[in-house]
């Protein structure tokens, strides 16, 4: 799995838990509907580190929590 895949996952796995959809997400952390879209889709495949502290703000979560699941401990380093 790959960084922006991860990233992807966890998003939609937040979302889930909380019941929000992508949209309300979008609300919630003060980022277009177009980005999120975006990043779920994988079109951004480098989403910033300000963008995911966003949306951790409007998830209510640290970045820490955002990070700490086994995907992201399991990702290998990706070459460029």
């Amino acid at each position: 799995m790959r960084i922006y895949e991860a990233t992807a996952k966890r998003i939609r796995e937040l979302c889930k838990e909380r019941d929000i959809t992508p949209n309300g997400l979008s609300y919630l952390s003060g980022i277009s509907q177009s980005t999120i879209k975006s990043i779920l889709n994988g079109e951004s495949q480098n989403p910033g580190v300000a963008t995911i502290k966003k949306i951790c703000d409007g998830l209510n979560i640290t970045i820490g929590e955002f990070f700490s699941t086994e995907e992201f401990d399991n990702l290998e380093q990706e070459l460029q």
